[in-house]
């Protein structure tokens, strides 16, 4: 009798998942989700691994999948503890032949590997294809040969386009070991890990839930039924409102969604309505998030130092009031503050607003890159290492691209992106009463209306902000 231990970690899914797949001929498996509570505690950066919205999300995704395996005959347990500890205790006592679960590509995480490895001894600890896009026989050439730069690294992908074929999710699993149903027990809710409940958020650009069925739902929405990926390129800037992005992220991150999947529906998709540049555009950001997550592979622990992937250059490492003042959204700056709202209250902010708050603490601030990462790591819904601390790194100007620091005029982004200024008024009530003209340069009111409505004052108005001040200041 063949009895496995199926551990699932950030694949949180049974949708075209190589562990899933490998186990489904076993007789018996256990499929288990380790909480390691350590990730509640504060870091040696100021923050936690997992914020309230980012537990909100993981609890919802376990539920889904709890939900998905009891259809097909099995369940999730879900344990407290390390892995390294709770594993080998429960291959003992089920008597489990195999430990099946997907690879690692982050250095604490692969240490973990390591440790668990140890610790089973002479059972294996099998680790089958991760949540890539492209596996490793896709590659353009091997892992050392790999363009450092992402133009140089499309180029060649897309010299060869890779056909995908995701597995289906199988209708049904292997019982569970006898036994282990008296271990089971109800999720945890956030209160009771020391969270606090959330507030829903009526705003919110990400109002969708955890869980592969919401995921498989949002796919099938966006590339089928509204055909929004078809306007892509045109919308992926916005600021407000569920669609104009694929929103795909989150599902992604926590390993809801295949990469392999959304890319098999985006190829269909254009086989039957045409490519175009929106099509494409969303392919192209497909091939970011493998390319961060390469060069995490390739780089290691490397990504995460001050100095990033450029020994040689030299980052802030600074961190004062004005880091504080940043997280809380009390810049002083609209746009910033807006987005740094709009994250702490949903968890969520777009893809233009991580680039234009990270420009703004790196090189108006002058803060330390690394903890602005650490930042969004507690709190981004969608985080992932390789594409949160690759994306910083690339716009502290440390990462692995040939060009110098990204540095975006703020008021500038804000006249292009929220030209009426709609986007901070929604998050900033504040400054709803002031007119849409001077929504994003309060610092120009007189200084008792300002302080009527409580909002802060920024000190310095950079030189390369004058010509997108009021024609009239």
């Amino acid at each position: 009798m063949r009895r496995l231990l199926l551990w699932f970690k950030q694949d949180l899914r049974l949708d075209d998942h190589p562990a899933v797949s490998a186990a489904v001929d076993a007789d018996e498996v256990l499929p288990l989700f380790v909480f390691d509570p350590t990730q509640l505690a504060v870091g040696a950066l100021g923050s936690r691994k997992l914020g309230v919205h980012r537990t909100r999300f993981l609890l919802e995704s376990l539920a889904a999948l709890d939900g998905e395996l009891h259809q097909r005959g099995s369940g999730l347990l879900v344990v407290f503890g390390r892995a390294e500890e709770v594993v080998p205790l429960l291959v003992e006592r089920f008597a489990l032949q195999e430990v099946l679960t997907l690879e690692e590509i982050a250095p604490d995480e692969r240490q973990q590997m390591a440790a668990l490895r140890g610790a089973l001894g002479h059972v294996p600890l099998r680790e089958l294809a991760g949540n890539h896009m492209l596996r490793p026989d896709e590659l353009p050439c091997s892992l050392e040969e790999l363009p450092q730069v992402y133009t140089q690294f499309r180029e060649l992908v897309e010299q060869r386009v890779p056909v995908f074929q995701p597995v289906s999710a199988p209708t049904r699993m292997p019982s569970l070991p006898s036994g282990s149903q008296e271990l089971f027990t109800a999720l945890p809710s956030l209160s009771q890990l020391g969270l606090g409940e959330p507030v829903g958020v009526a705003n919110s650009a990400f109002p969708f839930s955890g869980g592969e069925t919401a995921a498989q739902a949002r796919l099938r929405d966006y590339i089928w039924r509204s055909q929004a990926v078809r306007q892509y390129k045109d919308t992926r800037n916005g600021l407000i409102g569920s669609e104009y992005s694929s929103k795909f992220s989150p599902w992604l991150a926590n390993g809801c969604l295949s990469p392999r999947r959304v890319a098999a529906e985006l190829r269909r998709h254009e086989s039957m309505y045409g490519r175009n540049d929106s099509t494409h555009g969303l392919w192209l950001e497909m091939l970011w998030r493998d390319f961060f997550r390469w060069t995490l592979v390739r780089h290691g622990s490397a990504l995460f130092r001050a100095g990033g992937l450029k020994a040689t250059e030299r980052a802030p490492d600074t961190v004062d009031q004005r880091f504080e003042q940043w997280t809380q959204g009390r810049t002083g700056m609209p746009l910033i503050d807006a987005n740094m709202r709009e994250l702490a209250a949903t968890g969520y902010m777009s893809n233009r607003g991580r680039q234009i708050v990270a420009s703004y603490l790196v090189h108006d601030l002058r803060q330390d890159w690394r903890h602005g990462a650490a930042w969004f790591e507690e709190h981004l819904l969608d985080y992932d290492p390789a594409s949160n601390w690759g994306n910083w790194a690339y716009l502290a100007g440390i990462g692995s691209d040939p060009r110098h620091q990204q540095v975006f005029n703020t008021l500038r982004q804000a006249r292009q992106y929220d030209p009426d200024g709609s986007y901070v008024s929604l998050w900033l009530p504040e400054l709803r009463s002031v007119a849409p003209q001077l929504r994003h340069t309060p610092f120009l009111l007189p200084h008792l209306q300002l302080d009527a409505m409580g909002y802060p004052r920024l000190q310095e108005i950079p030189e390369t902000w004058k010509p997108y001040l009021p024609s009239a200041a």
